[in-house]
């Protein structure tokens, strides 16, 4: 097999397929403590892009029995990744592709501008009808979770659903080998997912100083199945999960819908479509048994199905299809995975480094996006290398538009 393990006296195995690509010590540093933890099933499972994470490290697949780490699971409940073909070739673009930027930009709230008493830029004004329809399906879920926990009435969720937040999220016109044109973006569940994984990383540490649980990281703190606290939390990150699923669809509609007032030519839709999760947690079956599995920063790769891994916004991007690797837990890299700290990429690089390397994407060439600079994130060739045993590539995707928040 090829992966390299990692291990202490006191921990379980970590399998890392890393080969080829840089792992600071921060990172098997913050493994190994998860490792040693009493519920961990088998051996975590590590992917190329890993990199040090708050509480938890990107880039690791935790499979658990009878318990759950919520700042595993952290507080982009359901961020992943929404790509669509379309019947558009290359050719049929304008050729100024500017206008197709700001088009979708208006299309789609983005960024953040936290004001008292004035409405964040990120979120909705007036929600278009789509996002009444999509809220509907999630509002039953959303009654049931604030009956019991109502401070989460006064989080951004209605006004957030079909926003693309901040970060790393974005959203892109790609070509792929045969220069057809895809649509792709990354997101999660916004407002309100962040406040739920927040309140329940908190409400865990709690339960672990009132049992006198003494843990190598306070952020591993967990809940223990059975109890209230967990059963809690199972319902509010699957609603927080849908919440982000629906989110990226409904921007993806709003993106087409954009994308229709400055192209001429009809084109279809959903020719090859993939919705996939990479921050999150879900029942599965391993090794004989059904256990708990919380992807940090991967991707489900079971035999035969699609998945995502986005590179840096001036790097290629794949749509895979997994191999069903059991050993990885029958999982993938979410993307490349930094290589530095946005803090340290602000200090390192410019402007006009951010111009050179973006050179062939019509997107934001400015101060405020360097920390997203192709050159902080590892070489995405090398990461798809060191995991050719987990997934096979179908299409290779090259951006040409790219949306930041």
């Amino acid at each position: 097999m090829d992966f390299n393990v990692l291990k202490t006296e006191t921990s379980r195995p970590v399998k890392m397929w890393t080969k080829g690509v840089p792992v600071d010590d921060g990172a098997k540093d913050q493994l190994l403590k998860t490792a040693t933890l009493p519920f961990i099933f088998k051996h975590i499972a590590v992917m190329p892009d890993v990199h040090v994470g708050k509480g938890s490290t990107i880039g690791s697949v935790i499979p658990t029995k009878s318990a759950i780490i919520p700042a595993a699971v952290g507080v982009d409940i359901g961020c992943g990744m929404i790509a669509v073909q379309t019947s558009l070739m290359a050719n049929d673009l304008p050729d100024n592709l500017h206008p197709l930027r700001l088009a979708i930009e208006k299309a789609v709230p983005h960024g953040l501008s936290p004001m008292k008493g004035r409405r964040d830029k990120g979120s909705w004004e007036t929600p278009p009808t789509i996002i009444d329809e999509y809220w509907r399906q999630l509002l039953p879920g959303f009654e049931k979770l604030t009956q019991k926990y109502p401070q989460f009435l006064k989080t951004n969720n209605y006004r957030h659903l079909g926003t693309l937040g901040t970060g790393n999220h974005f959203i892109e016109i790609c070509l792929d080998e045969a220069d057809r044109v895809w649509i792709m973006l990354h997101s999660g569940s916004r407002g309100v997912g962040n406040a739920i994984g927040s309140f329940f990383i908190e409400l865990a540490k709690k339960d672990m100083e009132r049992h006198f649980i003494n843990l190598p990281n306070k952020d591993l703190a967990y809940l223990v199945e059975g109890t209230e606290h967990f059963d809690d939390y199972i319902e509010a990150v699957h609603w927080a999960q849908e919440f982000a699923r629906l989110n990226r669809e409904a921007m993806m509609h709003n993106v087409i819908m954009a994308m229709h007032k400055v192209i001429t030519k009809p084109f279809s839709t959903h020719l090859l479509a993939v919705n996939c999760h990479h921050n999150y947690v879900q029942k599965e079956h391993h090794f004989g048994e059904n256990i708990f599995i919380t992807r940090k920063g991967a991707v489900s790769a079971r035999k035969g199905e699609f998945g995502i891994i986005p590179g840096s916004m001036g790097a290629r991007s794949y749509i895979v299809r997994g191999l069903g690797n059991e050993e990885s837990f029958c999982s993938c890299s979410h993307g490349a995975g930094r290589v530095m700290t946005r803090t340290e990429a602000k200090k390192r690089f410019t402007v006009e480094d951010q111009i050179k390397a973006t050179a062939h994407v019509e997107c934001r060439k400015d101060a405020n996006v360097i920390d997203e600079i192709p050159m902080a994130y590892k070489d995405i060739d090398a990461v798809m290398l060191a995991q050719k045993e987990l997934v096979e590539i179908v299409h290779q995707l090259t951006q040409i538009v790219c949306v930041k928040g």
